[in-house]
């Protein structure tokens, strides 16, 4: 099975929905994926996220996309005062440039972590995806997730969520720490991908191989589109 990740288009975060260029990149991706022999399509529940499924679900024709609540984005700072502390890739930069290691098990022990809302959060997260894997016929042991299904027939599905949901995911399925994952991956572009292989073969035991990570290349056939527009009018 592969796991197509997709990050929203560029939002306002205050309506929660895409900008201009946030449906201009949705439209963009859409066509990007359609390389890939998608049969499904999750979605976290926001609306940034959703409107940026929608352009492949028509182009797709896969009109259904189904909402996996769990994947709504992270929130961080205390419950208080939400989203002025806490940022959990600034935390974790600070962390690293103080020597911590980053891979600690024990990171939701760390001050910056302990008593910070994106914790509670990504553990959601984490146990949103593994019951989700399991129907998926992937049943997490250990470390590791084993292949329930009955036979190896390919399949590929899309996620479309967000950059710190997202995050927690690759964490989890990948046996990193969150702090770790945040300074692995960075800050996601808007609409990059990143694609998890699971192993097909049923009853074997094995983690996701990252296929790649954080792929901008239909980001950059559309800038140079824009320029190319730009430059004939000029």
């Amino acid at each position: 099975m592969r796991l197509i990740l997709v990050r929203h288009g560029d939002p306002d975060y205050a309506l929660d929905c895409l900008t201009e260029l946030g449906h201009r990149q949705a439209e963009t991706v859409a066509k990007r994926l359609m390389e890939e022999g998608i049969q499904k399509i999750y979605c976290s529940p926001q609306g940034r996220a959703q409107q940026t499924a929608q352009p492949f679900a028509e182009l797709s024709g896969l009109k259904e996309i189904e909402t996996l609540d769990f994947m709504k984005e992270i929130r961080f700072g205390c419950l208080e005062d939400l989203f002025r502390k806490g940022n959990p890739w600034i935390c974790s930069g600070k962390l690293m440039h103080e020597g911590v290691d980053l891979r600690d098990p024990k990171w939701r022990e760390f001050e910056d972590f302990a008593d910070n809302t994106a914790t509670v959060d990504v553990d959601s997260v984490i146990a949103g995806v593994d019951e989700w894997l399991a129907s998926l016929g992937y049943k997490r042991e250990g470390l590791y997730y084993r292949c329930t299904n009955e036979d190896d027939e390919k399949k590929t599905f899309v996620l479309f969520s967000h950059g710190g949901s997202s995050t927690a995911l690759l964490s989890h399925v990948l046996n990193l720490s969150f702090p770790h994952a945040c300074m692995m991956f960075g800050h996601i572009p808007h609409t990059c991908i990143t694609v998890l292989r699971f192993d097909r073969r049923p009853g074997m035991l094995s983690m996701p191989l990252l296929e790649y990570a954080i792929d901008a290349r239909h980001l950059n056939a559309m800038e140079e589109g824009q320029t190319g527009s730009r430059e004939r009018k000029s």
